[in-house]
């Protein structure tokens, strides 16, 4: 996790450097993106502070180890349908649901049961009949 807390590190760095300028080139006077990247700046850190403080209580990975061969960090990540048709139908209801937002609120009415339906679908795609998982 060094490497992570570290990038997290040089971007709280980095937003809170440029919001100061930022600030400073627009004399305060824009107090929007002053705000916006001090907070960028305080939420970089509050992740590197985290990713930290987790490093710390669990064992090295190999990521963290300059000696470290490929064959260490292999393993299964899980379970991916290689076949599902639900993420196109959960996207393409998503995306009604986010037009209609921006169109009219009848799209929105008419794409959350669909998204609600793909998801559903999505989550208990493997769960149907007596030969369930």
């Amino acid at each position: 996790m060094k490497v992570e807390y570290t990038i997290f590190g040089i971007l709280c760095a980095f937003f809170g450097i440029v919001g100061v300028i930022y600030g400073i080139f627009t004399k305060f006077h824009e107090p929007v993106g002053f705000t916006a990247l001090l907070l960028s700046s305080g939420l970089a850190l509050m992740i590197s502070f985290f990713l930290f403080w987790t490093g710390r209580k669990i064992d090295l990975r190999p990521d963290d180890n300059p000696d470290a061969l490929i064959s260490d960090i292999e393993g299964d990540f899980g379970f991916f349908s290689p076949h599902s048709w639900w993420p196109l139908f959960l996207a393409a209801s998503g995306a009604i649901v986010f037009l209609g937002l921006a169109v009219g609120w009848w799209m929105v009415i008419i794409g959350l049961p669909l998204l609600a339906l793909s998801a559903i679908g999505w989550v208990f795609e493997y769960f149907r009949g007596e030969d369930a998982i």
